[in-house]
Order: C-alpha cells, then sequence, then structure tokens
C-alpha cells in the first residue's frame, strides 16, 4: 500500500488524531468522507489502512485536488461533486460505511483565496458560495430587507447587534452596491466595537452570511437524518463543528438516536419494556481539541467532535442493504 500525499500543502486537518482513533480504519473497510475540502481527512484514513474512500465535496476546486489524490489511491479513492446533505442519493449505492466523517469548517483554501470571498481579512469579491450556483452574499447583501438581513445575522451569526448592522448595510448600498469583502467589512466595523477578547467585529456577520448562502444548518440536517442509515453495523458516525448552531443540532439528533432524550413529560411514566437503542455514543461528552493543537492552530480552538456507533445488533434497515 502505497503512502498517499496531499496533493496542495498548507491544508491543517483539525483533531485528525482524534477523528482517526473514533473511526479506526481497517483493511477491507469503507469510509466516507462527506466534506473532502483539502483532503486531509482522506488521506489519514487511506494511508491507516487497505480500505475504500469516497468522498463528497460540492466545491469543484475541491474534487479537482480529490482527483489527483485518486490517481495515487490506486481506485482507493472515488470522488463525488454534490452536498454531504444529499449523501444518500450520491453515495447510498457504495454503502453501507463502516465509518463516515463530517469537517464542518469552512476549508482553508476556500478562506484563503482572497477571490472566493469568505475571509474579512483579505479583499475580494463578496461570494461565500462554497459551490458555483445558487446567490452569493453579494446578492443577499444588496437585495434583502432590512428585518431579513437583521434575522440572517441574528439567527445565523448569533450577532446581537444586528439590527444596527443590517440599517448601516441598507443605508450604504443605498449610495453604491456592496460589492467586495473589504466594503462590507468596514461597514460592519464602523457600528461594532471590539470585544474583550478582540474578535474581529465582523466575525459573527460573515458567519451568518455563509451560513445563508450555503444553506449550511439545511445541509447538516439533512446529513444527520441520512448518515446513520449509510452505516453498517458496528460502524461510526463522527461530525466535527465549529460553532454552536452546529454542535447543537448535532448533540440532539445523537442523543436522539441513542435514545437519551428521555421521557416527553414528567408525569408521563416510562414504558415498562424498552427496546434496544439502535446506536450508542462514542464519548458522553464532544471532544476538544487539546492545547497543543489549539496554540498551533487557532482554528482548533472552537472545535467540538461528537461521535455515534451503530450497534451491531440492530433492527434498523441498513440503506443499501435488504431490511
Amino acid at each position: 500500500m502505497n503512502a498517499i500525499t496531499l496533493v496542495h500543502s498548507g491544508h491543517v486537518p483539525v483533531m485528525l488524531h482524534e477523528v482517526l482513533e473514533a473511526l479506526s480504519p481497517h483493511a477491507g473497510g469503507r469510509y466516507l468522507d462527506g466534506t473532502f475540502g483539502g483532503g486531509g481527512y482522506a488521506r489519514a484514513i487511506l494511508n491507516s489502512a487497505n480500505c475504500t474512500l469516497d468522498a463528497i465535496d460540492r466545491d469543484p476546486a475541491a474534487i479537482e485536488r480529490g482527483n489527483a489524490m485518486a490517481i495515487q489511491a490506486n481506485g482507493r479513492l472515488r470522488m463525488h461533486q454534490g452536498t454531504f446533505g444529499d449523501m444518500e442519493a450520491l453515495v447510498g449505492a457504495e454503502g453501507p460505511f463502516d465509518g463516515i466523517v463530517l469537517d464542518l469548517g469552512v476549508s482553508s483554501f476556500q478562506i484563503d483565496q482572497a477571490e472566493r470571498g469568505f475571509s474579512f481579512r483579505n479583499d475580494g469579491p463578496l461570494d461565500m458560495r462554497m459551490g458555483s450556483d445558487g446567490p452569493s452574499a453579494a446578492d443577499l447583501v444588496n437585495t434583502c430587507k432590512e428585518a431579513e438581513l437583521a434575522d440572517i445575522l441574528y439567527r445565523y451569526g448569533e450577532e446581537k447587534l444586528s439590527r444596527r448592522i443590517a440599517r448601516a448595510i441598507v443605508a450604504a448600498r443605498a449610495e453604491a452596491p456592496i460589492t467586495t469583502t473589504g466594503q462590507l467589512a468596514h461597514i460592519i466595523r464602523c457600528c461594532v466595537p471590539r470585544d474583550r477578547a478582540n474578535i474581529d467585529p465582523a466575525t459573527r456577520s460573515f458567519q451568518g452570511l455563509r451560513i445563508a448562502v450555503n444553506d449550511e444548518l439545511g445541509e447538516l440536517e439533512r446529513a444527520l437524518e441520512a448518515a446513520p442509515r449509510l452505516l453498517a453495523p458496528g460502524g461510526i458516525f463522527v461530525v466535527v463543528t465549529f460553532h454552536s448552531l452546529e454542535d447543537r443540532l448535532a448533540k440532539r439528533a445523537m442523543a436522539v438516536l441513542a435514545g437519551r432524550t428521555g421521557n416527553p413529560s414528567r408525569y408521563e411514566p416510562a414504558p415498562l419494556r424498552q427496546e434496544a437503542p439502535a446506536f450508542s455514543l462514542l464519548h458522553s461528552r464532544p471532544l476538544s481539541a487539546t492545547d497543543e493543537e489549539s496554540r498551533e492552530n487557532p482554528r482548533a480552538r472552537s472545535a467540538r467532535l461528537r461521535a455515534l456507533v451503530r450497534n451491531p445488533v440492530s433492527k434498523m434497515p441498513v440503506s443499501g442493504m435488504p431490511s
């Protein structure tokens, strides 16, 4: 088994050791990376065991990187262009899988390329699309009503000053369209003070717009529903989140599958006979990056890893297998 190298340098996968420890890749296993990105997880999984891997990404540039890596993998890596929320349609026929992983962070390739419009640190077109279709961030900023903009920033960016920012955006676009990340960041910084942690005032608003543009929470909800059906008995589902909105969705979905939700009402007695849940939590609490990794890679500071295992004896049908 030849070692596979990353086609492009500069990509640092977050919590890689913890992800590999949870997945425990083995020879002959079938795995799915739903967020290929820079290929860090994919490379590590394929180098860990003589296994096969399917990988999904909506970004054409990521697919190009993956295709180059697939040549090194000698048939063990298959790339699929699309969104991880559609994983069942994209790769259901390839399953069931012994492990599925999702890294919900924005790829460093997307952040570092100013022309992609994700970063408020480098001026570029106000785009933020992970793929190549649908409305861009500029479309939302220049066409949404003030109340709708405020709602996006508050719901998805958890920005407490969302109304003030939306008002400033609407006033600015009345003078001229907002077309670059630099323009938008300047507008936000003029009306939002830095906090005690010295986080850039544009951080939360850019997050909110990015999530809205790419329907990130909707994609995650669909993936959390589909992934368990694609797991083989004993298979592991790993999700690495980077903010509270994602983490709450993952926590709730996994708790339900593992039977950790309790009774609907404290006045309603528990059923006399309960079937064992089809899934179990791999960890009782989410894992965080080590202090050393957080120091070396600031992106890892907010990362949380949750994992679910499909119990070997499960009555839940497996997608791709007869029920």
